[in-house]
C-alpha cells in the first residue's frame, strides 16, 4: 500500500503544470503521486492553441516572454525537454530561435493616413515626465486602489509612449496604478526600446505548441495524473488548530458526482480566478457569444472559499465589472501569402521580427503582429497564420459601423484592410475567428493589497493558491512568470523545498538601466 503523501492540483494552467514539475524535479515527490484535474478537454489554461488548416486556427492570445526576466520559467524550462529540437532543453531551443529571429519592430506605430508613426521620442510633456516620476516612486500603500488616471493627466494618454506601452501591455487608464508601477520596475529594460521591442523573446511555435505540450509530455512520462473533463465543484475542509486543512475534492465526472479523499500529509493547489473565463469564439459568419459571470465556472469555487475568509483574497475586486476587463483578439487562417507579402513589404519586417503593429488612430485601437511562420506544429507550408486584438471592442469601427463585439470574422477583416488600405482580395479564402474574454485584464483591476492572497494563504495547513490572483511582492500579473513563479513559491512552502525560487533581477536598479530610460524619457 503506498502510503506516501498525494498532491491534487485543481486547473490545468501552466501554474499546476509548473507546480507538477517542481514538486518532481526539487520536491522528490513521485510523479504517479500527483493528478491534475482540468475541467476542460485540454490543459494549459489561458496559454492555448488549437486549429488546422481546415477549420481555422485559433489562439486566445500569447504572452510576452523575455530572456532579461522570467526567472523561474526559465528555472523551469532548462529542466523540459524540447519535442521538437531532440538533445535541447525549451530553454536552449528558445535563446537559439530567438538568436536567429531577432526582433526590430519597424512599423510599431501606424496612424490614420496609414503612415508609419515615427517614436524616436515618446512624446512627453515635462508635465507627463514629472507625474510618471512620481508614480513610479510612490508607495503600494499611497497608491492603494487608485487608477492610473488618479495619477496621470488626460494628455499622457495620447503620448507615443502610452500607445506602445498600452498595447505590449494590454493596461487601460482605469487600471490599478500600483500595477502600472511595478510593470515600470520590471520592465525597465524595455522602456529604452518600447518603439523596437527588442527584448521581446518568442517559442518557435505559439506557446502551446512551444510552452504546454513539452511540459505536459514530461509529466505523463513521469507518471502524473493528467485528468481531464473533471470539474472541481467544492472543497471539503476542516479548522484543526487553528489552521485550515482541505479534507476532499467534489467534482463532476463525465455528469458523475465523485469526491476525492485528501488524507493526512497530502496537498492541494487551486487556480484561483481565471483571465480566460467565459471567453467565447466567432466565426467568419457569426460574432463570439457575450458571455457574463454567470456562464462561467472558474470564479465560483474562490468566491465560495473567500466567504467569511479575508486571508483567500477578495475576487470581486477583480470580476466586479466585465466592462473594463474586456477585450477581443482574432486569429486568421490564410490560404494564400498575398497578406504576409503586402504586410511584409509595408512593414519592412519579416514574419517573427517586428511585434505588434498598431493602428493608432483605430476606434477599436486595434493591433496584429506576424509571428515566424508556421505558428502551429501541425501547419502545412503554403498557410499562414497571424493574430490581433482589439482594447476597445465596445466602440464603433471606422470601417464597419459596429462595435466590434457584434462583428464577425469577415467584418473584422473588412476593418482591418481599411486600415491598411489593403484590397479584400488580400484576405481572400482567409478564415478568421474572433475571441471575445470578459475577464482577460481583470487582474489589472484596481485592488488592495489584502485583495490578493498569497500563494499559501495564513492559516492553511495543506492548501496553497497558484494564479494571476495570487499576491507575488514586486512581481508583474499577466505574464507567464507570475503564474510559474507562484506555482515554486507554493510548492517550496508546503513541502518545505530548501532549495531558494530564484530572486527577481533587479533591473531596475542598475545605473545604465535608469540612465537609458531617462534619456529615452527625454527624446
Amino acid at each position: 500500500m503506498n502510503t506516501q503523501p498525494k498532491a491534487y492540483l485543481v486547473g490545468g494552467g501552466i501554474g499546476s503544470l509548473a507546480a507538477a514539475a517542481f514538486m518532481i524535479r526539487d520536491g522528490g515527490m513521485p510523479g504517479e503521486n500527483i493528478s491534475i484535474l482540468e475541467a476542460t478537454a485540454l490543459l494549459g489554461g489561458s496559454l492555448d492553441g488549437a486549429g488546422d488548416a481546415a477549420a481555422g486556427y485559433s489562439l486566445r492570445g500569447g504572452r510576452m516572454l523575455t530572456t532579461d526576466n522570467y526567472e523561474c520559467t526559465w528555472d523551469l524550462y532548462k529542466s523540459i525537454p524540447s519535442l521538437s529540437n531532440k538533445g535541447k532543453t525549451v530553454f536552449e531551443e528558445t535563446v537559439d530561435f530567438n538568436a536567429m529571429h531577432q526582433a526590430n519592430s519597424m512599423a510599431r506605430l501606424v496612424d490614420c493616413r496609414r503612415a508609419k508613426v515615427p517614436v524616436s521620442s515618446m512624446g512627453f510633456s515635462m508635465q507627463d515626465r514629472m507625474e510618471l516620476l512620481k508614480l513610479s516612486n510612490a508607495d503600494e500603500n499611497e497608491l492603494g486602489a487608485s487608477c492610473i488616471s488618479d495619477w496621470l493627466s488626460p494628455a499622457f494618454f495620447e503620448t507615443e509612449f502610452w500607445y506602445m506601452w498600452v498595447t505590449t501591455f494590454a493596461f487601460q487608464p482605469w487600471h490599478s496604478a500600483v500595477e502600472l508601477k511595478r510593470y515600470l520596475h520590471r520592465f525597465m529594460l524595455e522602456f529604452s526600446r518600447i518603439e523596437t521591442l527588442g527584448g521581446v523573446k518568442r517559442t518557435v511555435y505559439n506557446q502551446y505548441d512551444s510552452l504546454v505540450l513539452p511540459l505536459q509530455t514530461w509529466l505523463a512520462a513521469q507518471g502524473v495524473r493528467l485528468v481531464t473533463n473533471c470539474k472541481v465543484t467544492d472543497l471539503a475542509h476542516k479548522i484543526e488548530d487553528g489552521k485550515f486543512v482541505v479534507t476532499g475534492i467534489h467534482c463532476l465526472r463525465q455528469g458523475q458526482s465523485e469526491v476525492l479523499a485528501v488524507n493526512d500529509g497530502d496537498l492541494v493547489f487551486m487556480q484561483n480566478g481565471s483571465m480566460t473565463d467565459a471567453s467565447s469564439l466567432g466565426s467568419m459568419t457569426r460574432a463570439p457569444a457575450q458571455r457574463t459571470k454567470v456562464d462561467s465556472g472558474g470564479w465560483t469555487l474562490w468566491e465560495r472559499l473567500a466567504q467569511g475568509r479575508p486571508e483567500f483574497g477578495n475576487p470581486a475586486a477583480f470580476n466586479r465589472c466585465i466592462a473594463q476587463s474586456c477585450w477581443e483578439s482574432f486569429t486568421v487562417t490564410l490560404p494564400n501569402p498575398a497578406f504576409f507579402d503586402q504586410i511584409q513589404q509595408f512593414s519592412g519586417n519579416e514574419a517573427g521580427t517586428g511585434g505588434l503593429v498598431t493602428f493608432k488612430d483605430s476606434n477599436w485601437l486595434m493591433s496584429i503582429v506576424l509571428a515566424h511562420q508556421p505558428h502551429f506544429a501541425n501547419q502545412p507550408a503554403d498557410v499562414q497564420v497571424f493574430w490581433g486584438y482589439a482594447l476597445f471592442p465596445d466602440r464603433i469601427g471606422n470601417f464597419v459601423a459596429k462595435p466590434m463585439a457584434e462583428c464577425h470574422g469577415a467584418e473584422i477583416l473588412r476593418e482591418l484592410c481599411g486600415h491598411l488600405r489593403f484590397d479584400l482580395e488580400t484576405v481572400q479564402a482567409a478564415n478568421c475567428i474572433p475571441c471575445r474574454m470578459p475577464y482577460i485584464t481583470s487582474m489589472f483591476m484596481p485592488r488592495l493589497s489584502s485583495d490578493r492572497p498569497p500563494p499559501v494563504p495564513r492559516n492553511s495547513k495543506n492548501f496553497a493558491f497558484i494564479s494571476q490572483f495570487v499576491e507575488i511582492p514586486g512581481d508583474v500579473v499577466f505574464t507567464v512568470e507570475y503564474s510559474v513563479r507562484a506555482a515554486q513559491m507554493a510548492v517550496y512552502e508546503l513541502l518545505g523545498v530548501a532549495r531558494k525560487v530564484p530572486p527577481i533581477t533587479p533591473h531596475d536598479q542598475s545605473f545604465r538601466t535608469r540612465f537609458e530610460a531617462l534619456i529615452k524619457a527625454f527624446k
